[in-house]
């Protein structure tokens, strides 16, 4: 290391590296070389280089992960929460340095390191003594950046005290949330099309009277339909309900928000606004930013609400720092995890301003891990609550306009029963398409292995000299009936029965044929009928089978597995009452801080116990039978041939009928809205559109409700049939693997890139990336693939948006969650029809709701959803292509009827994709040259 302030020089004498797919470039000593992977790992393991992303390179080169000084890890801590894509180009574009190929990417690496050492000392006094502090302890951990982030904190340090957690004890210097007192109920003013047409204008920029307002005339409309959810309703459990269907280029996200935010500022209350995906609420959020451009404002009015698994636990970092005694290899992501909180908006680890690469590299235990994924939480009691970035988004949201949520956040508080008194009147549902799928995880209940030892957990805490951060019952709340015999005895008799619940080892013992305990056993007489009733009982791929005709003795097993939950929830009952009379009883006594601690443990126990008398009505059931309502079965859950999970599952074969009982009825509004909730299927078309609302009136759930809802379709302004083609491939077998790798392969070198590769399988994808990645990265076409790369969803996604020639592989997540705006995406691939997955679940629901045609409703709305990901602009351009040539006429009605949709082979399909794309290229540079 050098002595002096300048780290350039020495930083220009580490080797750097960057990989891509078939081929590296080493920089060092001034000179760049293009080596094979093979000599770059050799010397990599030799010389640590700078890099961006350690696994990724790694992956690409084929090899495990080796030591390196990784620019993402200094990006996280001079820059906390901090957007940056993790690939070189990414991440030198947040430097301020542009890089046309890998080959000056490899150069620009040590000056980017340089860049972000030298911002070090520029920091605010408190947040850089904080910083050094932790830089010091990360020393002493042999994380390879310390010494070089000491030497650019230089004199700064010798005026840096001692800290006991290291600068870990972050918690230290957040502020406290602020309570208020509750607020007033909203008023019922309904809001008219013309408020909302206003207001659409004034976010937009425009002037309603002018001539620029007509362009948008369809969006105004749309916005003016949704109003319609803003009415007051005429009688309880009869929301006002709007579905809108949007076609892309409405501007249906601007639509809503604009009477959504007359609603709430006329009458004082808040509306929710819910998205099926985590992207479309950072959408939400910055389209938020032209309602509320002054940021304090915004931070007031607007808040994004998640579960509570997604935010950073402050007890459980403090727990892992251990006063700054936590293992080396863990100070480094807890150090990363230190310096975000005290930057973060709002402290949500999964999917907030979080970097999502520092999972991949560091793994999920010290990074969301750290989130309260068990419900452990001991509210009040906790040293940290008037500080937790839980709370103070709760508190946010009851004094917010606009409450940016999930479908699965507002169906489980509903489920639960949670927060009534604050339960949300008004309801604007995005991605309505995808209430259904929502509604069916959340209101389903699964007895299984996992489940029932992580409720164990939450009952009796780490068991037989097990290190965890998990907290059991007694001692969350164990001091809370101290004082109380009735609630302390129920207490020690629920930690006593929750031995009837399957513990740790449980899967092995089950495999060994050893069950211990009622639970298990009953769980070994599942698996014994799963695996005897299977086709291929060593399938690497789950199994499941019904639960009729059981085998011999499990219905006994399920008797006494009932018996002992019951034993379970009697003394839980017991333990709420106790609870509950305490608040009752205790008024005057009671501080406000164990106030808050009790309600907090009784909203847990009611969710166990709602989850407890699930489990035991299903397990009664099995001998009585399902009731009509549900599907049960029986399932053994296995990843790549390993046995993961094992259980009893229950479904409501319609789960919008207790979406309609707990989120429709006690709404007053609700709008539902998405590109895709009518199905036009054949003789359903756009000139009888009534016709085609009868599955958005089963997905959404209107038909539970006693009026029917208000229908709307705004068609897509864009010129589908001019900009876009559709080929069905017919001489590709969709089976043999090498003739499907071959086919995207010719298409991604056809685009030229920009492809989007669909694929009804993962062991699909990972056979044809592996044939295909080496032939692109020699055409200068980058290959990302979900399941393969170590890099998140989203964030291949936004790789994918930013690099204009790369390809991008995925399943179902990438179908419907990419979001690619211009020439990044202008060619998507299928694999073959995405017909539904032909489980239980599903037989039963294609029996109740139309046989064939189901199938074929929801293979037609994948279709729609994945050829929809072609156009999100009025300029953009693009190909969709299907490699199965049994693709039905009579699910060609997905595609707009302004398409062609032709059948060819794969040579005329190559042909026309790169003619097609040509001819769109020349269009556009033409037009722009022009000024157009």
């Amino acid at each position: 290391m050098t002595d002096t302030p300048d780290l350039s020089a020495a930083l220009a004498r580490l080797p750097a590296l960057v990989a891509g797919g078939g081929v590296a470039w080493w920089a060092e000593a001034g000179r760049v070389e293009k080596i094979t992977p093979d000599a770059a790992a050799r010397r990599a393991r030799a010389t640590p280089p700078l890099l961006v992303h350690g696994k990724a390179t790694a992956a690409r080169l084929g090899v495990e992960p080796f030591p390196s000084l990784d620019l993402l890890d200094l990006f996280a801590f001079v820059r906390p929460a901090r957007f940056c894509l993790p690939t070189a180009h990414g991440l030198l574009d947040r430097v301020g340095l542009d890089a046309a190929d890998d080959e000056e990417a490899a150069q620009y690496l040590h000056e980017a390191a340089a860049i972000l050492l030298a911002e070090l000392p520029q920091q605010q006094p408190r947040s850089l003594r904080r910083a050094a502090r932790l830089a010091q302890t990360l020393n002493k951990a042999g994380w390879s950046w310390a010494p070089w982030l000491l030497d650019a904190f230089g004199p700064v340090l010798a005026n840096v005290p001692a800290g006991g957690a290291g600068g870990l004890d972050i918690w230290q210097e957040l502020p406290e949330w602020v309570d208020y007192a509750p607020p007033p109920p909203p008023d019922t003013q309904s809001v008219s099309a013309a408020e909302a047409r206003e207001r659409l204008a004034r976010l937009l920029g425009r002037n309603p009277q002018g001539p620029a307002a007509e362009l948008r005339e369809a969006q105004a409309d749309y916005a003016a339909t949704t109003a319609q959810a803003f009415a007051p309703r005429e009688a309880v459990g009869m929301p006002e309900m709007v579905l809108a269907e949007a076609g892309t280029g409405i501007g249906k996200t601007l639509g809503y928000i604009a009477p959504a935010s007359v609603w709430a500022e006329k009458n004082g209350g808040s509306v929710w606004l819910s998205t099926y995906t985590k992207n479309l609420q950072r959408q939400l959020d910055r389209e938020l930013d032209r309602l509320f451009p002054d940021p304090a404002e915004k931070a007031a009015k607007v808040v994004i609400r998640k579960g509570r698994e997604n935010y950073l636990c402050l007890l459980n970092l403090e727990d892992a720092a251990q006063g700054g005694a936590a293992r080396p290899q863990d100070l480094v992501p807890l150090a990363l995890v230190a310096r975000w909180a005290g930057a973060t908006r709002d402290g949500d680890l999964a999917g907030g301003d979080f970097p999502a690469w520092a999972v991949d590299l560091h793994g999920r235990a010290r990074t969301v891990g750290l989130t309260d994924q068990r419900g452990e939480c001991i509210h009040a009691g906790c040293p940290h609550y008037r500080k937790c970035f839980i709370e103070r988004s709760v508190r946010k949201s009851r004094k917010a306009e606009m409450v940016i949520a999930n479908h699965a956040l507002v169906m489980i508080q509903a489920a639960m029963g949670e927060d009534d008194s604050q339960k949300p009147l008004r309801y604007v549902f995005d991605e309505g398409h995808h209430l259904f799928e929502a509604a069916d995880s959340a209101f389903a209940a699964h007895l299984t292995g996992q489940e029932a030892i992580e409720l164990r957990r939450w009952l009796r805490g780490p068991e037989g000299g097990r290190r965890s951060r998990a907290r059991g019952l007694a001692n969350r709340i164990g001091d809370l009936v101290n004082d109380n015999e009735a609630g302390k005895a129920a207490l020690e008799a629920v930690t006593e029965a929750a031995r009837a619940l399957p513990g740790d080892g449980w899967l092995p013992r089950l495999t060994d044929g050893a069950p211990n305990g009622s639970g298990e056993i009953f769980l070994a007489k599942v698996r014994q009928q799963v695996l005897a009733r299977a086709r291929e009982p060593d399938s690497p791929y789950g199994l499941e089978c019904p639960t009729r005709e059981p085998v011999d003795g499990l219905i006994e097993a399920a008797r006494i597995f009932a018996t002992g939950i019951a034993r379970i929830l009697e003394p839980l009952n017991k333990l709420a009452k106790a609870l509950t009379d305490m608040l009752a009883d205790e008024t005057a006594e009671l501080e406000t801080a164990t106030r808050s601690r009790i309600e907090g443990a009784l909203r847990g126990l009611l969710r166990r116990k709602l989850t407890l008398e699930a489990w035991r009505s299903m397990l009664l059931d099995l001998e009585t039978g399902t009731p009509d309502a549900f599907v049960d079965w029986f399932a053994l859950d296995r990843i790549e041939g390993r046995d993961f999970d094992l259980g009893l599952y229950r479904h409501y074969l319609d789960p919008m009928l207790p979406f309609a009982g707990a989120v429709l009825k006690p709404a007053h509004g609700v709008a539902v809205t998405s590109a895709t909730l009518r199905d036009l299927a054949p003789g359903k078309s756009d000139a009888a559109p009534e016709a085609a609302w009868g599955t958005a009136d089963i997905r959404s759930g209107a038909r539970h409700l006693p009026m029917p809802a208000r229908h709307a379709a705004f068609p897509s302004p864009f010129d589908y049939g001019g900009r876009t083609r559709v080929l069905v491939v017919t001489d590709v077998r969709r089976d043999a693997m090498d003739q499907v790798a071959a086919a995207y392969r010719e298409l991604f070198l056809a685009a030229g890139g920009g492809g989007l590769g669909l694929f009804t399988a993962i062991f699909r994808l990972r056979a044809v990336q592996k044939r295909i990645l080496r032939p692109l990265a020699e055409a200068g076409l980058p290959l990302y693939a979900q399941h393969v790369d170590p890099l998140d969803n989203a964030t291949l996604v936004d790789i994918f948006r930013s690099e204009e020639h790369a390809c991008l592989l995925g399943t179902d997540a990438m179908r419907d969650g990419v979001d690619v705006p211009g020439a990044s995406l202008r060619l998507v691939v299928f694999d073959r029809v995405p017909w539904p997955r032909p489980d239980l679940l599903h037989k039963a629901r294609k029996a109740a709701f139309g046989g064939q045609a189901y199938d074929d409703l929801l293979t037609r709305l994948k279709l729609k959803q994945a050829y929809g990901r072609l156009l999100r602009t009025a300029n953009d351009y693009g190909v969709f292509v299907v490699l199965d040539a049994q693709l039905p006429s009579r699910l060609l009605s997905a595609f707009p009827s302004s398409v062609e949709v032709r059948r060819v082979g794969i040579a005329e399909a190559v042909a026309e994709t790169r003619g097609f794309l040509t001819q769109m290229r020349s269009g556009a540079a033409t037009a722009a040259q022009d000024g157009f």
